[in-house]
């Protein structure tokens, strides 16, 4: 249990230094420097988009190469890159250092779970969601204090020494969470000594082609995906909503967000339970109906108690979601396959959260905010019977005798 403590720990360091470069100042950021909708939504799922491509061979890699290294390679991009953001003048150059950033994520975040998943045993929903949930402390913790950063002392909207005094408060959480990482993540590796490189090459690929040629471990994956995809779009465009149409200040916004997450955070570990006891299946179907109600409503919100209720309907939405995905991927999977399933769980996580904020900035440019949030919000719905089909109940979803 000290090994997930201090995994916990690192994990915490690391989301808040994330979540400070992230919500409401990286929307904030980008309208600073002059961007339209789709040029904000481009520039928040970005780092995102990294995940697509490296979340996978990161997971895949770790069970091959070993945990450790590989956490500590992502690590080192959580201390190093939030410096970059101190010298940033232009949109193109944010955008660059935000692809660059989510090497950090893609990397750390699918072998950590990887790591929980080892040492769960029927207890995945649980673990996996206090894992989650001390994550989502550091992001909680990050937006309000990102916000009232870029509120304080300015009554014409936040200047570049706020925005750069953020990034620096980033940076500093970034160097703790690597220097804590390497002192104190010593994770039991399951890596086999002597082995060639043409036969780790070998249990590479086949790590990755048994996890993605099963179609509930693809189901599971992509519900977490498609209620990301609404996510990743009120992460981009709520502080927007909130601030220009609205009439909410910085702090306001900062708010929305951060009471959003202490539903989710609150509510994941003992979803999580529930989930291990009662099953998987009627919590995400649960969790993706009450993400997609809320998410519909936000556009027709003008107020910031009305505004806050919808944030607070969505957040339990996700804990039911996000508390049972996880837990499903990895009962589907073999053990020493963990890595793959959490690399690919992550890519498919992180097609949604990319396309979230980049399809509604294409939307909300075009359409406006009270067609495209509904418009996305009907995706969830759909999602529901493809969901039922490809994952029939029982399964395997109560858990197996310690």
């Amino acid at each position: 249990m000290d090994a997930f403590k201090n995994l916990c720990t690192v994990g915490f360091l690391a989301r808040f230094s994330y979540a400070l470069a992230r919500n409401p100042v990286l929307p904030l950021f980008a309208l600073f420097l002059g961007a339209g909708p789709e040029a904000i939504g481009l520039a928040v799922g970005i780092s995102t988009v990294t995940g697509i491509f490296f979340k996978l061979p990161s997971g895949a890699l770790s069970d091959v190469v070993g945990r450790r290294r590989t956490m500590l390679a992502g690590l080192v991009v959580f201390g190093v890159m939030p410096f970059a953001y101190l010298f940033i003048s232009s949109y193109s150059a944010l955008v660059a250092v935000r692809f660059l950033h989510g090497l950090a994520t893609a990397i750390y975040g699918p072998v950590a779970m990887a790591v929980v998943a080892d040492v769960a045993g029927s207890r995945k929903g649980e673990m996996l969601s206090w894992f989650s949930s001390v994550g989502i402390i550091g992001t909680l913790l990050g937006a309000p204090i990102g916000g009232f950063i870029l509120d304080m002392g300015q009554s014409g909207g936040p200047v570049l020494w706020q925005f750069r005094l953020v990034f620096a408060v980033s940076a500093l959480a970034g160097v703790a969470a690597l220097i804590l990482g390497l002192r104190t993540l010593g994770v039991k590796e399951r890596v086999e000594h002597g082995v060639g490189f043409g036969e780790r090459l070998r249990r590479f690929r086949e790590g990755i082609r048994e996890v993605l040629s099963d179609r509930r471990i693809v189901t599971a994956s992509s519900m977490e995906g498609v209620q990301n995809m609404t996510m990743g779009a009120l992460e981009a465009f709520l502080p927007v909503y909130a601030v220009t149409v609205v009439g909410l200040s910085e702090f306001q916004a900062g708010l929305l967000w951060g009471a959003q997450i202490v539903v989710t955070m609150l509510s994941k570990p003992l979803m999580g339970r529930v989930s291990d006891s009662h099953g998987r299946r009627p919590l995400i179907v649960a969790g993706l109906a009450l993400c997609g109600a809320s998410f519909a409503a936000v556009p027709f919100m003008h107020g910031f108690w009305t505004l806050l209720a919808a944030s607070l309907v969505f957040g339990m939405g996700e804990a039911l979601v996000t508390s049972s995905s996880a837990a499903m991927v990895a009962d589907l999977c073999r053990e020493r396959h963990f890595g793959s399933a959490m690399g690919a769980f992550g890519t498919i996580f992180d097609v949604g959260h990319a396309s979230g904020p980049i399809l509604g900035g294409l939307l909300v440019g075009w359409m406006g905010y009270q067609i495209s949030f509904p418009l996305m919000a009907l995706v969830l719905f759909l999602a529901i019977p493809v969901f039922l089909k490809n994952v029939p109940q029982g399964f395997e979803e109560r858990p197996h005798a310690s």
